[in-house]
């Protein structure tokens, strides 16, 4: 079967095509899927796309008029799909449904260390050969109480982690975790755990209950030295409310690696041209805030595991059946 691979990084590639050498065609494209870039597709049965493809019905349109029957996605989000118009159209939709819980969880853990102990200004300010301490004190993550939002299999990673660190753990989610409450876990109500919290990580799933999880009301809990990670979906966070709130001069540290507004700007270079998000724009430059781009699952071992399980969903795809990765089903399966 040929296939197209969008949006493939530089250091994926190899990857990509040693796992399909042997298998299938394969052709590697850096652009991502969208209404723009879908007619590249004509002839392809099969496409791969990444996690920031813009999936909506008018660019499923136009796959389905190319002869394309799988979208197989590189992620295991997959809320910039619309898999009504998928299943209409008679597209097989599939995803990655586990990769290494492990990668995102410890990248979730650098940004969260990193804003504490301000080591990228310390890094700057030392190539400049500036060895001062001024405006890096930090705090002891040891004795802190950590909330976790989300405790599936990234957010008990995250929390096993944090009970290392010796702290009190705090959890929310609609079922507590068995494996979180034998590390001492408590599970509250959202807004105790960010009234209570000195560091807050997100992990749960990007769905309308959960846009705007963290919007203003939200922020306004939280202590005033919090410190805020997400890594899990843009859409989560009120960009705009968090900007006012560092405004306002709360939160000590925060470590996004994703954005809502991430489409088209995270994975590209804007460094000559620069960026019109002016949200995004005003976070980066808040000395407390780390921006990292959508890279926390970017590890050997998970982008491994999810082009295995990618090459495995096309092969199922070609031999007529479904996995456990199949969110749409060819319509005679």
């Amino acid at each position: 079967m040929e296939i197209l691979a969008y949006g493939v990084q530089t250091d994926e590639r190899p990857l990509l095509e040693r796992a399909f050498a042997g298998r299938h065609g394969l052709r590697c494209l850096d652009v991502f899927l969208n209404h723009d870039t879908a007619p590249l597709a004509v002839g392809y049965p099969a496409v791969s796309s990444s996690v920031n493809a813009v999936l909506d019905a008018e660019t499923l349109a136009v796959l389905a008029a190319g002869r394309t029957k799988l979208i197989a996605q590189r992620s295991t989000g997959f809320n910039n799909i619309d898999l009504d118009a998928a299943a209409n159209l008679g597209l097989t939709i599939a995803r990655v449904s586990y990769y290494s819980p492990h990668a995102v969880a410890e990248h979730a853990w650098a940004l969260a260390l990193a804003v504490n102990r301000r080591i990228v200004r310390a890094a700057g300010r030392s190539r400049e050969f500036d060895f001062r301490l001024d405006g890096l004190l930090g705090r002891d993550i040891h004795g802190m109480t950590v909330g976790v939002i989300g405790t599936g299999k990234i957010g008990a990673c995250f929390a096993r982690i944090a009970s290392g660190f010796g702290t009190e753990l705090l959890g929310w989610d609609i079922a507590e975790n068995p494996a979180c409450l034998e590390l001492g876990m408590t599970y509250t109500e959202l807004p105790e755990l960010l009234s209570r919290a000195d560091l807050v990580s997100l992990h749960v799933p990007l769905v309308p209950a959960t846009h705007h999880l963290i919007d203003a009301a939200a922020l306004a809990r939280m202590k005033d030295d919090a410190i805020l990670v997400n890594s899990s979906r843009g859409g989560l966070v009120d960009s705009a409310a968090l900007v006012e709130t560092l405004r306002a001069g709360r939160l000590s540290g925060v470590g996004l690696d994703v954005y809502e507004e991430e489409t088209g700007v995270f994975f590209t270079d804007r460094s000559i041209h620069g960026i019109t998000d002016d949200v995004l724009a005003r976070l980066v430059t808040f000395p407390q805030v780390l921006v990292t781009s959508h890279q926390a699952y970017f590890t050997h071992t998970a982008v491994g595991q999810i082009i295995d399980a990618t090459a495995r969903n096309i092969d199922d795809f070609a031999a007529n059946r479904t996995n456990e990765n199949t969110l749409v089903p060819a319509a005679d399966a």
